[in-house]
């Protein structure tokens, strides 16, 4: 039986790559032509101006500047596959390097982002759920419509106003002070300082949507016939709805947490920009302004991947949460 399961489990995910292989195709052929289809040349403010015309025609063509899309196309393919995203013409050097390091920010206030926003949705979530038409539960759905209409990047100016400006608490920009010569720990706690307003901006917009889900998840699991009879067992309200009944809506619940991370992503690419906190965002930001087509081509695709693995991990924590659940053979 297990070894049947796991021949199943392997069929599913050969599946799902496979599909998420295609979708990756089929974005990278898009981005790319809608990108070099933009007018202009973006290396020359790479090139010497006092070099001979003839000199600059030789050397676009040598690096394929005129060869057709198609062509340019495949043959970023086969340099990416090797890790190769070619050469970022803003920073003078190769574009995988430059994303992979501000990657790594990204990554720490948006892992510092979902984590916070997952504890507070589910808990508020569950509470407004077990009071379901009290006055706890039109306040928090009231709040929630309230924090998803506003956008992100006028709460984060907000926050910037009354925090940074008016009463300059807290950093308004960067991940670290300019003049601050920290190390050590106390390095650590200047990162830290940094990161309260954009983590704030981002957990607060997202436990605004998935408070919305947790509580309809969680209204549906109380409701069921299996609540009943764990309370007429001897549970009281509060342990039934925090065991049984979180754990029936858990299903729901992953999927929605999973569905969030590409909008955490996007989420974080504005928040980036308005903090100005060095990460993929204001990378990114920059390159298209300065359009530098490598570094937005390997964004792009990053940004990509992110989402359809996203899929892939909710697809697979299904058959994890809710054992009803049976791999399609």
């Amino acid at each position: 039986k297990n070894k049947n399961r796991r021949e199943k489990m392997k069929k599913f995910l050969l599946k799902r790559i496979g599909v998420a292989l295609i979708v990756l195709f089929g974005v990278s052929v898009t981005v790319f032509t809608l990108i070099h289809l933009q007018p202009g040349n973006p290396y020359m403010h790479m090139i010497n101006p006092n070099l001979a015309p003839e000199v600059v025609e030789k050397m676009l063509r040598e690096i394929g500047y005129y060869d057709p899309i198609p062509v340019q196309y495949f043959k970023w393919v086969g340099r990416a596959l090797t890790g190769d995203f070619g050469y970022s013409t803003q920073y003078n050097a190769p574009a995988f390097g430059i994303i992979i390091e501000a990657l790594g920010n990204t990554i720490l206030i948006s892992i510092a982002s979902f984590v916070m926003s997952s504890i507070l949705a589910i808990v508020i979530g569950v509470v407004t759920a077990s009071k379901s038409n009290t006055w706890v539960d039109y306040l928090v759905t009231i709040l929630s419509f309230v924090g998803i209409s506003i956008p992100t990047f006028f709460f984060g100016l907000i926050l910037v106003k009354i925090f940074g400006y008016d009463l300059a608490i807290l950093p308004s920009s960067g991940m670290e002070s300019l003049y601050g010569g920290y190390t050590g720990i106390y390095r650590v706690l200047d990162v830290i300082k940094h990161m309260i307003l954009p983590v704030s901006v981002l957990s607060l917009t997202q436990t605004a949507t998935l408070i919305r889900y947790t509580r309809s998840s969680m209204v549906d699991a109380l409701s069921q016939d299996y609540m009943r009879t764990a309370q007429a067992k001897g549970l009281t309200k509060n342990k039934a709805v925090w065991t049984h009944g979180l754990r029936n809506s858990m299903i729901s619940i992953v999927t929605v947490l999973c569905m969030q991370l590409p909008s955490l992503v996007s989420g974080a690419l504005i928040t980036e920009t308005v903090f100005v906190w060095p990460g993929i965002g204001t990378l990114n930001y920059n390159a298209i302004m300065n359009r530098d087509y490598m570094l937005v081509m390997g964004i792009t695709m990053l940004i990509a991947v992110v989402i359809v693995f996203a899929n892939i991990l909710a697809d697979i924590l299904y058959v994890f949460v809710d054992p009803r659940i049976r791999l399609s053979k």
